[in-house]
């Protein structure tokens, strides 16, 4: 039986919201992309994060992430650093069925390079110091994303990691 909804954890990049989008459709549910849902409101994270900070970010996004945990049947693909805030990572755990989306290092490395550097917390960051500044956020986030109920390998295609997210929750319209 699958749960009343879904939480997808894990590092920038590890495919949060395609593989969110993926399986809300294979359970026949609807995604949302906390990071969106916040745009919505304020615009582009970047120019948030460069006028206001991350303190206020991380309220904002504590905000949103409360009126979306009592919402069934939907799967929500959070923020990198969603799980480290506050007490983001009980509520999740209490709310629903949360899934960390585990990619090692040296596959995680490439996407981030491919996504432009488009990340508020990685802004301007080239070379060793990127993967510097990678590393550092991985080994200080990971004791959160370790809390999820289910770790999945996220290496391979959105379809193929939702797939395995699917027969892991034990739902029959898994692939």
């Amino acid at each position: 039986m699958a749960p009343a909804s879904v939480f997808l954890v894990g590092f920038m990049c590890c495919g949060k919201t395609r593989v969110g989008r993926e399986l809300a459709q294979l359970l026949g549910w609807r995604h949302i992309d906390l990071d969106r849902r916040i745009e919505e409101q304020v615009g582009p994270l970047q120019v948030y994060f460069a006028q206001r900070g991350e303190a206020a970010f991380r309220d904002l996004e504590r905000e949103v992430l409360s009126g979306l945990l009592a919402v069934r049947e939907v799967v929500i693909s959070s923020g990198g650093g969603t799980p480290k805030s506050f007490d983001n990572m009980a509520r999740m755990l209490e709310a629903g069925t949360v899934v960390f989306l585990d990619v090692p290092l040296g596959e995680l490395m490439p996407r981030i390079i491919r996504s432009g550097g488009d990340r508020p917390l990685l802004m301007g960051l080239k070379g060793g110091d990127l993967e510097l500044r990678v590393t550092t956020l991985l080994e200080e986030r990971l004791p959160d994303y370790r809390r999820a109920h289910i770790t999945i390998d996220a290496s391979g295609s959105p379809e193929e990691v939702a797939g395995r997210i699917a027969q892991a929750l034990g739902s029959d319209q898994s692939k």
